[in-house]
């Protein structure tokens, strides 16, 4: 049972019938107590950093990390798993993950300018062996954002993409993961990652 958690800025639908389409059973609540019950957790985020932490259950989404299940943050989600962002002032994240999150600058070291927000269909580099990654191969997702993640240390970063920056695009650490494109947009390996996270949430089941 998959739960989605429900703070009033997330792509909810899109990522409840991604679910349903892999045949996954799901609840979306705000509720604490039926949250800790889930298998694994999904964070979805669209909008600003800043009204994001102010609106999310913050505990709750840290004790579900410290249960050792299986947690995913889907863009602004993910975000939300570093230490700090820039977007509307320096805002404290959930700090599940090192890592700050800032702006791309809209020009490159030459003076080239280039748009603002990324917006489209990027390829991926897989960057290091996870189960997040299994039997998948490197293939373009859907990204749209205006941020991304500069993490301090390059052992969370599972996949990067390219947009005149190095953009972390999957991160993970222990039984915490985060996609910074929307998976559930993003075609037959957005789908093919979404499922094997829920494998990974069958697994960790399967042993408690």
């Amino acid at each position: 049972m998959i739960g989605i958690v429900d703070y009033g800025m997330g792509n909810l639908f899109s990522v409840s019938k991604a679910l349903e389409r892999l045949g996954a059973d799901y609840y979306i609540s705000a509720e604490e107590e039926e949250l800790l019950r889930a298998d694994a957790l999904i964070l979805p985020g669209v909008g600003a950093f800043r009204d994001a932490m102010e609106r999310l259950p913050a505990s709750t989404v840290k004790k579900f990390a410290a249960s050792g299940k299986p947690l995913l943050g889907i863009c602004l989600g993910m975000q939300l798993l570093f230490e700090s962002s820039d977007e509307n002032g320096l805002t404290e994240g959930l700090g599940l993950l090192p890592g700050h999150v800032r702006r791309f600058p809209g020009s490159t070291k030459d003076g080239e300018t280039y748009k603002v927000p990324h917006m489209g269909w990027n390829r991926l580099t897989f960057v290091k062996p996870s189960p997040l990654l299994e039997k998948l191969e490197e293939d373009y997702v859907y990204f749209v954002h205006s941020y991304f993640v500069n993490a301090k240390q390059s052992d969370v970063m599972l996949a990067k993409a390219d947009y005149h920056e190095q953009v972390s695009a999957i991160v993970g650490k222990d039984n915490i993961y985060g996609m910074q494109f929307h998976p559930e947009k993003s075609s037959r390996l957005g789908m093919a990652l979404l499922g094997n996270f829920l494998k990974m949430a069958e697994e960790r089941k399967a042993i408690r």
